[in-house]
């Protein structure tokens, strides 16, 4: 019986129609609703307005983090009339706060939003770090907390930082995480050296969510916190901003942060002492699949670049345009494979998120962010001019590499793949001894004492 063709949809100009008809059953009407004002302001606005937002981004280091290109004021204020905010917070994990749309809507919309990623997210209320920082607001907050600094979150008033990376040990393991957290009477005084704190730069950043140690005397994983600190405290110190392959990411940027002597209080503990791991845990899942789903609309566009390049009729080599030599065709093909792959996984990841939220969707969060080979082809494609300013690649290659350490290196990712494939093996040797006994019953009742296989 043949399957029927998902109706019409705008999305299918940035997805392959397959991906679409696979999803679209689960979309909602407001879902597709909101899909379509989405690609349409994606497609008009924010893209047309990537010009416009690095050229208002002053050059000026006295000036450059001081103030905020104007340009986002304008599409947001636009997004929130259409509808499109806050898309990521999901009514059904946040009832109070959130959107109707599920996590698997969300995918297809944050991957459109990645096309433009410095511009859309942030229109749409939908940036890292604030989304995680609203997730764990929403969820662990009380609701003082809420009211003071969820709220300007969720209206776009306020940016955030999520202060957990250290400076001169593994962070890559948080329980080496040396930050101290310590009630003093009515007060908790922070001190630590944090670095790679993004959003720390930008002007408009109120709050940041600090991890620390609050009990080295507890089991390794009750030991740390998570606080409420002001980012106008006194004690708190942006150092310098870090650079990413020489992109220095203004105004928000990714600082080096000294919190010392900083005392807050003590009602700014989230959730309790000892829940920073059960608290990161439950943020840092979300955040890894946003990132994913947006990288694979970076690559995406990556992809259409290679292509307009490959054809442009001017560049001709060895007597060919670029596109009549196999190995460009090659490339192509390989980076259109690998796109659809990577969507599929994260699609799945998404999904896992609805039914059993982050944790159960841990190896699919895991395998779903290896694209960044995508926009190497397309940067080689382009030769000299694809590693220059003159075409987005670059940094949106230096932005998709990063992400190889964003909330976890690979290699955590990669041994928590494997320890849930080898949770399987108990049952396969039950499965495998079941199968030997058949297979002998079978031998016997045909007469056979031995198989030559």
């Amino acid at each position: 019986m043949p399957v029927a063709a998902p109706a019409d949809h705008p999305v299918t100009k940035f997805i392959p129609l397959a991906s679409w008809a696979l999803v679209e059953p689960r979309f909602s009407p407001f879902a597709k609703d909101v899909l379509a004002k989405l690609v349409a302001f994606i497609e008009e606005d924010c893209l047309p307005a990537e010009s416009t937002f690095h050229a208002q981004i002053s050059t000026d280091p006295a000036t450059r983090w001081q103030s905020y290109p104007k340009v986002i004021e304008e599409l947001k204020a636009k997004a929130r009339k259409l509808g499109l905010w806050n898309l990521f917070l999901s009514k059904e994990h946040y009832p109070d706060v959130g959107v109707p749309l599920t996590n698997l809507e969300y995918a297809i919309m944050a991957e459109l939003m990645g096309r433009a990623p410095r511009v859309a997210p942030e229109a749409c209320n939908c940036s890292a770090p604030d989304t995680g920082n609203m997730e764990v607001l929403a969820r662990y907050g009380n609701q003082a907390q809420k009211d003071t600094y969820l709220k300007p979150l969720l209206e776009g008033r306020t940016r955030s930082s999520f202060a957990m990376t250290e400076r001169f040990i593994a962070s890559s393991d948080a329980t080496n995480i040396r930050t101290s957290i310590t009630q003093d009477g009515d007060h908790i005084v922070v001190n630590g050296h944090k670095w790679w704190i993004s959003g720390a730069g930008d002007p408009r950043n109120a709050v940041h969510l600090v991890m620390g140690k609050s009990d080295t005397s507890a089991t390794k994983h009750k030991q740390q916190s998570i606080v409420i600190v002001p980012s106008n405290t006194p004690g708190v110190k942006l150092v310098r901003p870090m650079q990413v392959f020489g992109y220095d990411d203004a105004p928000e940027g990714h600082y080096e942060v000294i919190y010392d002597n900083v005392r807050i209080p003590k009602e700014n503990l989230i959730g309790g002492w000892g829940r920073g791991f059960e608290i990161i845990q439950g943020r840092l899942g979300p955040g890894r699949i946003h990132h994913c789903m947006r990288s694979i609309g970076i690559a995406s566009r990556a992809l259409e670049l290679m292509l307009l390049r490959c054809t442009d009729p001017r560049k001709v080599m060895f007597g060919k345009q670029l596109y009549e030599h196999g190995t460009v065709v090659a490339a192509i093909a390989q980076s259109r494979m690998e796109i659809d792959q990577a969507r599929m996984l994260v699609l799945s990841a998404a999904l896992q998120i609805d039914l059993v939220r982050a944790k159960g969707a841990m190896k699919e969060i895991g395998m779903a962010k290896m694209v960044g080979e995508v926009l190497d082809r397309a940067m080689q494609v382009h030769g000299a001019e694809g590693i220059c300013q003159d075409t987005p690649l670059a940094a949106l290659w230096a932005g998709i590499r990063t992400l190889r350490y964003a909330d976890g290196p690979d290699e955590v990712h990669i041994a928590q793949i494997g320890i849930q494939e080898l949770k399987k093996s108990a049952g396969l040797w039950d499965a495998q001894k079941k199968f030997a006994e058949r297979e002998a019953q079978v031998l016997k009742r045909n007469g056979i004492t031995k198989s030559h296989l």
